[in-house]
């Protein structure tokens, strides 16, 4: 399997990553950022560990999700490609997420 990030993903993980930046130190910050990261990594190990995402159900693409601290890892799987198709501070209002 190969993991893939999409251009959403890798936004949202860099508006988090900003917003955090105020509030955190900058080892803190990178410590977060690796936690995120590598457990979309254990994905590749285990591509179905995670829930059905049913913010996202009504689009029918399978999205799940992975939980990592305060962040929902999105994702679905297309043959031997795992998506990641967001990246989520579950603090927010899951309506957000529908688009």
């Amino acid at each position: 399997m190969k993991l893939v990030y999409t251009e959403q993903a890798l936004l949202s993980l860099e508006e988090t990553l900003t917003f955090l930046s105020a509030k955190v130190s900058p080892r803190k910050l990178l410590e977060i950022r690796n936690k995120i990261l590598d457990a979309a990594d254990s994905l590749l190990i285990q591509p179905l560990q995670g829930q059905e995402e049913p913010f996202l159900k009504h689009l029918q693409l399978g999205h799940r999700r992975i939980i990592s601290r305060h962040y929902k890892i999105i994702y679905r799987i297309e043959g031997e490609w795992i998506y990641i198709t967001d990246i989520f501070d579950s603090r927010q209002d899951p309506d957000t997420m529908n688009s």
